[in-house]
């Protein structure tokens, strides 16, 4: 492990650590992550990239409690919660997220989400795919497909950065990069993460010298390895070196040093883990937002714990305020920053909820449909695609499929899902989805 010793700093974790990368300022002749940013926003023709930013609610949120309440139904169904009106005529949300609610122009809400299973995992939203019938090596996930088809921004910068914790209920940290390899895991900075992004007591002609040695064996290596395992970490060595000489992804990391009027929109997050999922931790929006613009093309992160099978209305009351504000502060600053037609943001769970209410106040799994909201990402908002019937129970107008809110990411990023194929292990091409799904054409 390498290490450089710093002042010490507080990051999203609410842990003090050693600064990072201090070096890094060698690498870019003294300049900083907001350096870089200043004078590219100001230069004759700015580098711009495509980006996707994913939330993901580990436990299945309830959807008949946030976007689709229905009011017509009996007591045991509808709930304890009111809709109100948006910013945009005829639409209604769950009084608790007043904040989405006024910038619903801005939002474009699916209700009809379809082809989830029952099954406590990350591994569906991440890859839009299900762990059946999968090969050798498994599906890999959105953000190692775009590593693997777009490679980095910058070669300081991880093409794909993974900011979920290592939960308790592990499937929930289910997805990885499958039969694309460890070359296009994701980057998550903390823990072991942190660890790796600083040098100890190595200087950049020692950390060159030892490149050159290492490039001298591998090369020997390679010569007898028919696997390709050699070329995906040649790309992974190579983002390791970019990471060590550079303090940009440091930089982006550091969110104190957004200006004090952007942190207090984005507020203080919880750092304890709800249930045996993810921390509701704001500080992770606006930290997404800082990867993108340094170059990340896909972010993704872990919020709360939605598991509701008991207390579901006392719980959604404590964490639905929260998630309204750090997404709409999210949203808000990408449009504020002229981002909003480079980064697309996506915000769903597993599955959705039973629409009966059990004993215990809660509801129970129910795969049959769910709800996703999307913004940005030059999609056609203030909308609301699909519906379901009079109890929320099943999709009975234009059913969505997961797949066809991924060939829509996709479609964002620039990757025809018809035309693109990555190879699997055996060297067998495999589309991004099947071919009968296509990007959601009302977001188009």
């Amino acid at each position: 492990m390498l290490t450089i010793p710093g002042p010490a700093s507080r990051f999203c974790d609410g842990l003090s650590r050693r600064s990072f990368l201090r070096i890094g300022a060698l690498g870019l002749g003294g300049l900083a992550l907001p350096d870089l940013l200043r004078a590219e926003s100001q230069s004759a023709s700015p580098s711009r990239h495509k980006a996707v930013i994913m939330i993901y609610l580990p436990g299945g949120p309830p959807h008949q409690d946030m976007f689709d309440l229905k009011m017509e139904a009996p007591s045991e169904i509808r709930g304890e919660f009111r809709p109100i009106s948006t910013n945009v005529p005829g639409i209604q949300i769950c009084e608790h997220l007043p904040r989405m609610a006024g910038m619903m122009d801005k939002l474009a809400v699916i209700r009809s989400l379809v082809g989830a299973v029952d099954a406590h995992t990350d591994f569906q939203c991440m890859t839009g795919r299900l762990a059946r019938n999968m090969p050798p090596g498994g599906w890999p996930t959105l953000g190692a497909v775009v590593s693997r088809l777009q490679g980095t921004v910058s070669p300081a910068m991880p093409p794909f950065v993974g900011l979920e914790p290592r939960m308790q209920h592990r499937p929930y940290n289910a997805a990885n990069p499958g039969f694309l390899g460890v070359a296009h895991q994701s980057f998550r900075p903390k823990g072991e993460g942190k660890a790796d992004m600083v040098l100890n007591g190595v200087t950049l002609d020692r950390l060159a010298d030892r490149r050159g040695l290492l490039a001298s064996v591998d090369r020997f290596r390679r010569d007898v390895d028919g696997s390709g395992l050699m070329g995906g970490l040649d790309a992974f060595t190579q983002q390791a070196f970019g990471v060590l000489t550079s303090s940009r992804l440091a930089e982006a990391l550091d969110y104190q040093q957004e200006d004090p009027r952007v942190l207090e929109r984005y507020g203080k997050g919880d750092p304890k883990p709800r249930g045996d999922a993810a921390p509701r931790m704001l500080e992770q929006f606006l930290i997404a937002r800082r990867l993108v613009e340094a170059g990340a093309r896909v972010v993704t992160l872990a919020f709360g714990f939605w598991d509701y099978h008991g207390r579901n209305f006392q719980t959604a009351r404590e964490d639905l305020p929260m998630l309204d504000r750090g997404v709409t502060a999210l949203v808000q600053d990408l449009h504020d920053r002229g981002l909003d037609r480079d980064v697309a943001v996506v915000v769903w769970g597993e599955f959705g909820r039973t629409p009966k209410i059990n004993k215990d106040g809660g509801r129970d799994h129910w795969p049959r449909v769910a709800t996703a909201l999307l913004a940005c990402g030059g999609l056609r908002t203030g909308q609301v695609i699909g519906a379901t019937d009079r109890l929320g129970g099943e999709a009975n107008e234009r059913p969505v499929h997961f797949q066809e809110v991924f060939a829509t990411l996709y479609r964002h990023l620039g990757i025809d899902v018809t035309k693109v194929t990555v190879p699997d292990l055996t060297g067998r091409p495999r589309f991004l989805v099947d071919d009968d799904r296509q990007p959601v054409a009302e977001l188009i």
